[in-house]
């Protein structure tokens, strides 16, 4: 700090007084010889902060951690990573609060039971909608996440909240995937996911639809974790103009940042194409 105080002009004695340093601590520092832990350190430090950077500042220590040695094959432990955040200022943003548990009305049509885990793609997705306020008004957002590898396999974004607007992401999801027959569909209760339109739709493609029961967020609550996400990474950190900018924002959280580039610690720390791709060169073996 001071040699960047210095090399703006200040003089050295004037930036030491500054910092609160005598200037004989500095010379004396200046003459000692950097380590190579020192600069092993260093080294770290800025690649730590590339990391945290192309992260939009949200990973933690244990997703910097992750980057590094999956990523960039570099070996460090994890501690280390979380002493070189703290000592730089870096910090990721604070995870998702956990889902309360509400009394709702258990139906007959919950073919998941917060059993969410699946050994195959496109065995289960499940949906929801969001909303975010811009300027200029709403913006909902319907997004299809395959429980799998937590891709999103399927959006549809718009200014109207109807059945279009689901419709149109299950179709997305559909003609992505191309699932094979009994998948399951998995959404709550909502308005625009209840209409025959939408249960239609998942019973040409061949898949069944499910429902949780009314007023329970735990019952989709892989779905609201994704959102929880997206809500503290993007949409809470900044006032939107216009639903176009944020539109364009939500497309490339989804496709650009979330299913490609963030790292998700239950899929050990891989990002959701990386993990499909792994499994695709690793298949699970079958039962004979």
């Amino acid at each position: 700090m001071i040699d960047a105080l210095a090399a703006t002009g200040i003089p050295i004695r004037r930036a030491c007084n500054v910092l609160g340093v005598s200037s004989q601590c500095y010379y004396k520092r200046k003459r000692t010889p950097t380590t190579a832990t020192q600069l092993r350190r260093q080294w770290l430090t800025g690649l730590i902060r590339e990391v945290h950077t192309a992260s939009r500042g949200t990973y933690g220590y244990r997703r910097v951690h992750a980057e590094l040695t999956l990523g960039m094959g570099v070996t460090v432990c994890s501690r280390t990573i979380y002493s070189l955040m703290s000592g730089a200022g870096m910090y990721g943003l604070p995870g998702p609060t956990r889902i309360k548990r509400l009394r709702g009305v258990a139906t007959a049509d919950d073919l998941v039971n917060r059993k969410f885990h699946r050994l195959r793609p496109n065995e289960l997705w499940v949906t929801d909608i969001t909303q975010h306020r811009t300027r200029e008004g709403w913006l909902y957002c319907v997004a299809v996440l395959d429980a799998y590898s937590r891709k999103i396999v399927g959006w549809s974004i718009d200014s109207r909240a109807d059945a279009t607007l689901v419709v149109n992401a299950l179709d997305m999801a559909i003609q992505n995937r191309r699932p094979a027959p009994d998948g399951i569909v998995h959404a709550d209760h909502g308005a625009q996911f209840t209409p025959w339109v939408f249960g239609q739709g998942i019973r040409e493609a061949g898949l069944q639809p499910s429902f949780g029961s009314v007023g329970d967020g735990l019952d989709n609550a892989m779905m609201e974790s994704f959102w929880s996400s997206m809500q503290i990474e993007l949409l809470n950190r900044k006032t939107w103009k216009t639903r176009v900018e944020l539109a364009n924002a939500i497309f490339e959280y989804i496709e650009i940042f979330h299913n490609r580039r963030r790292r998700h610690s239950a899929l050990g720390y891989l990002s959701p194409i990386e993990f499909e791709l792994r499994s695709e060169n690793h298949p699970i073996p079958t039962a004979s």
